[in-house]
């Protein structure tokens, strides 16, 4: 850290760290405060403005933090922080230094890595991934809910030295790594933990507000699959022609995942009938085995694919990766199906969405065999589409309406597009509303015993206050 370092307290190193926090606001006591400021968020390549966390360094204290990693040209000459200089560790760059500390723990510990990333899915895949491995005998860390950026993974990467945790107590790691901009963001993830196994889930129309084209998306991707180790195993979707063509970007192993096209790891005899519930013939390298995946969608299949191949990298049986399968649960608000007393059906799937995903989740309920009065898909806005999102909205509308959907609610702002094109395609039944607010509020007077619904939209819209309102309003089924 340099040295300024010295200049802290000798007292200080007796203390032991218990955590590390970016955010003062959650601050416990024995935790190590990284004051974040808007130029390092500007040099690890962040989008957006921040606020200068020194300011609330004294409240960190307050807190019980034991101290501080702080820019040292910020603290220098501002008499509130040179206050507090025996309790400071002052660096150049604070993310540079909180990355560099993960990157050393993960040096000393040295044990395999899988890095997961893709335009969607990414948590689903981590999840399943992890849940392979821990149900076949691996001490797996892995991302915590969604950290999967230059804040995240280290933070993820700390958890092994954190609350008493010791790096030995882990035998594999299991990490998001995602971006949003040209920055090489992934790029730089690789470097604090270079992966053993590189997994690419798939390749959609995202962040185009940052990345301006479907290519620089793919280049940004494909950042995981160069940045493997040399010995590295890169894991492709077998099915997506944008993701297959990443096998060029190292010289190490390839392993594919897929349905429609010829796989190292694949599903057949798929059974979809049930809502919320996979039949499959698991097939891999290593043999066959059937399959159960609680969960519904064409795409949570691909993610389990994804960790199953993954487990395949491994070693581990398809019939033990089928049995481990069947005990899955989908992460809160990625495709979630909620049983109600009063006889309706909601897949939340409100945490996030795009194009492909949305789709996706569409065809999955228009598709499920069971007794239903109406099919309605309630889709929120989708964000950082770029130039062409108003016609992405567009054509999702067209396609919904021609899935065999009975009613569609568009979601804030550019969902008036989605609306406006399920209609041209003849979806009489299609409403616009201006808030998840709005439409909560309707929802609970409108829904009825015999509906499905599916609620899903970008996370900025906030559909997930439509699932609360339901849920605040009827009781679930019980199971």
């Amino acid at each position: 850290m340099g040295a300024d370092a010295r200049a802290v307290s000798a007292k200080l190193f007796d203390k032991e760290i218990n955590e590390f926090s970016v955010d003062s606001r959650s601050v416990k006591a024995g935790e190590l405060f990284f004051a974040l400021s808007q130029k390092d968020y500007a040099r690890a390549g962040f989008n957006g403005t921040f606020d200068d966390a020194h300011q609330y360094i004294k409240d960190a204290f307050g807190k019980g933090a034991i101290a501080a990693v702080a820019r040292a040209e910020r603290v220098k000459g501002d008499p509130a922080l040179l206050a507090l200089k025996d309790r400071l560790l002052l660096v150049e760059d604070v993310i540079a230094a909180l990355q560099t500390l993960a990157h050393r723990v993960y040096q000393a510990w040295g044990k395999p890595v899988v890095g997961i990333t893709g335009s969607a899915g990414k948590t689903t895949a981590k999840e399943l991934t992890a849940h392979l491995l821990e149900q076949n005998g691996r001490r797996v860390l892995k991302s915590e809910r969604n950290y999967n950026n230059g804040l995240g993974l280290p933070l993820s990467v700390l958890r092994m030295v954190s609350e008493g945790r010791t790096p030995e107590q882990f035998d594999i790691a299991v990490l998001e790594m995602g971006m949003s901009s040209p920055t090489n963001e992934i790029q730089r993830l690789t470097r604090i933990t270079p992966p053993d196994i590189g997994v690419e889930l798939m390749i959609a129309p995202v962040h185009l507000e940052h990345l301006g084209s479907i290519e620089n998306i793919v280049a940004a991707k494909a950042e995981l699959i160069e940045g493997l180790k040399p010995n590295g195993i890169a894991v492709l979707n077998a099915d997506d022609k944008l993701v297959i063509g990443m096998r060029d970007k190292h010289q190490g192993r390839t392993v594919t995942f897929g349905i429609d096209n010829p796989a190292d790891v694949a599903a057949k005899e798929i059974d979809t009938s049930n809502l919320g519930l996979i039949k499959f013939r698991l097939q891999t390298t290593l043999g066959e085995s059937d399959a159960t995946l609680p969960m519904s969608g064409r795409h949570n299949l691909m993610n389990a694919l994804a960790a199953a191949a993954v487990a395949t990298c491994l070693g581990v049986r398809p019939a033990e990766i089928g049995a481990a399968l069947g005990s899955a649960t989908p992460p809160r608000m990625r495709g979630e199906v909620l049983a109600f007393a009063a006889g309706f059906r909601v897949v939340d799937d409100s945490y996030n969405s795009n194009p492909r995903s949305l789709l996706n989740m569409v065809r999955t309920i228009a598709e499920a065999k069971t007794n239903l009065k109406r099919r309605l898909v309630i889709a929120g806005e989708m964000l950082e589409l770029g130039p062409e999102e108003a016609a992405l909205h567009r054509e999702a509308g067209r396609e919904i309406a021609g899935a065999g959907i009975d009613s569609l609610w568009g979601v804030r702002g550019l969902a008036a597009e989605i609306v406006a094109g399920a209609k041209e395609a003849g979806l009489t039944d299609a409403i616009f509303f201006g808030s998840s607010d709005e439409a909560a509020r309707v929802i609970v007077d409108e829904i009825r015993e015999g509906d499905l619904v599916l609620v899903k939209g970008s996370r900025g819209v906030a559909t997930d206050k439509i699932v609360k309102a339901l849920r605040e309003r009827f009781p679930l089924a019980e199971q």
